[in-house]
């Protein structure tokens, strides 16, 4: 059984930072592409981050230069590390495959960014 559980999530002022963790079970992360996707009150959610199998790493417009994706392989683990956090990062983060399986997504972690 496929498992990821979010975890990392909290509120933070704008400006700060918050370092994402998605802990995988039953799926080998060093062999899927991987990502992360939020979801804001009242919208759809949407792509972040991902994270290929070749290391490489694309992001979202939105968060370019300020959010960093990484994996690690022997902890099965994949993380988000958000920098200069603003009002409008806040949401419900997820990790999923990337593309995303919907029989894949979890509980999320929630961020809040406010003064």
């Amino acid at each position: 059984q496929v498992q990821l559980v979010e975890s990392g999530g909290g509120l933070v002022q704008p400006g700060g930072s918050l370092k994402l963790s998605c802990a995988v079970s039953g799926l080998t992360v060093s062999t899927y592409m991987m990502g992360w996707f939020r979801q804001a009150p009242g919208k759809q959610r949407e792509f972040v981050a991902a994270t290929h199998w070749n290391t490489d790493t694309r992001y979202a417009d939105s968060v370019k230069g300020r959010f960093i994706i990484s994996r690690d392989n022997a902890k099965n683990m994949v993380y988000l590390q958000m920098n200069n956090l603003r009002p409008e990062d806040t949401a419900v983060y997820y990790c999923n495959a990337d593309p995303p399986r919907n029989e894949l997504w979890g509980q999320g972690t929630q961020v809040t960014v406010s003064s």
